[in-house]
């Protein structure tokens, strides 16, 4: 949402021209122009949440699907300092900012999901603060078990990027795998693995789903030693559940975990499939999907069209 505003009124004031087709900006204009959208966005979000997060989130909606490491939060320090506005954003925007980004997107063939289960919401901050207090705690403990989220982590990429090969390798192969595999529950997708070429497409489909059991399982033994529920019992049932249904590669709880929400990414056409049992199990669907792209105009939302003729046809007296 804030992307969305700063991004709005930066084109609607002139400062920034935004493309209709996505991804266009990036390759034909200057991309300092959504430097800047990300610049004062990151700025903003800061300022309105009161502290200086990862700025993943921004980030992905400026520049799309990413791999990304944080900028030093030394960057954002003069706008937490109540100096005076207009030196803030200088400062800010002359500031180094030294995150990395590298362009990523799912696998042709994947839909990613992510759904509301009606529990509740859960504190961001105060969950990070109870693991860095773990951290401190126990440094020891707390680093491996970093270390092996970090590699799972990992290893979750690199079978998605070699799923992306692959299907740029031999796409009738890898079209012909995902179509097999939306229909059957995982522990026999290598049934339908008879050549070598489609061997190699379901090993790395069952190595994504291991690298995501990995992050899970030290997702919930990272809450466990911090005392809170990275991934609840309630998220752990629902999750298992939806790993063990037809065409779905892996489910997890995305961001800090909690009961805010779970994601799932679905093989093919098995995505309604998720959608429908999900909504028996209470949990809402929501119309987000992943996009590589970013921030662009959206010209095709007919709810616009509707807006603008209702508008249009107000008659003031």
């Amino acid at each position: 949402m804030t992307t969305a505003v700063v991004a709005a009124l930066l084109h609607y004031l002139g400062l920034l021209n935004l493309s209709s087709t996505k991804g266009q900006i990036e390759q034909n204009k200057d991309a300092r122009e959504l430097d800047i959208v990300h610049v004062i966005a990151q700025t903003a979000h800061c300022i309105a949440q009161g502290k200086v997060g990862s700025g993943f989130d921004v980030s992905s909606a400026v520049y799309g699907s990413q791999r990304y490491v944080r900028f030093s939060p030394e960057v954002l320090s003069s706008a937490q300092g109540g100096m005076i506005i207009e030196e803030a954003i200088n400062n800010v925007l002359k500031a180094n900012w030294n995150h990395e980004r590298t362009k990523f997107s799912l696998p042709p063939m994947m839909t990613l999901l992510l759904g509301e289960p009606g529990a509740g919401g859960s504190s961001t901050p105060s969950m990070v603060g109870a693991v860095k207090k773990w951290q401190k705690s126990d440094p020891e403990n707390s680093l491996e078990t970093w270390k092996k989220l970090s590699e799972a982590n990992s290893s979750l990429e690199m079978h998605l990027n070699n799923l992306s090969k692959l299907a740029e390798k031999n796409s009738d192969v890898y079209t012909s795998v995902i179509n097999s595999c939306s229909n059957l529950t995982p522990e026999k997708w290598n049934e339908r693995a008879s050549e070598p070429s489609r061997v190699e497409v379901v090993r790395e489909l069952l190595g994504a789903r291991d690298a995501m059991l990995a992050i899970r399982y030290n997702m919930r033994k990272m809450g466990e030693a911090a005392g809170i529920p990275i991934e609840p019992e309630s998220q752990t049932r629902l999750l298992d559940t939806t790993m063990n249904m037809e065409g779905v590669l892996l489910a997890g709880v995305p961001g800090a975990g909690g009961f805010d929400a779970v994601f799932a990414v679905a093989l093919g056409d098995s995505s309604n499939k998720v959608i429908k049992t999900w909504s028996s199990l209470n949990v809402l669907a929501l119309l987000v999907r992943e996009d590589p792209h970013g921030v662009c105009l959206e010209n095709n939302d007919p709810r616009t069209t509707e807006i603008t003729s209702s508008v249009s046809s107000i008659q003031i007296v």
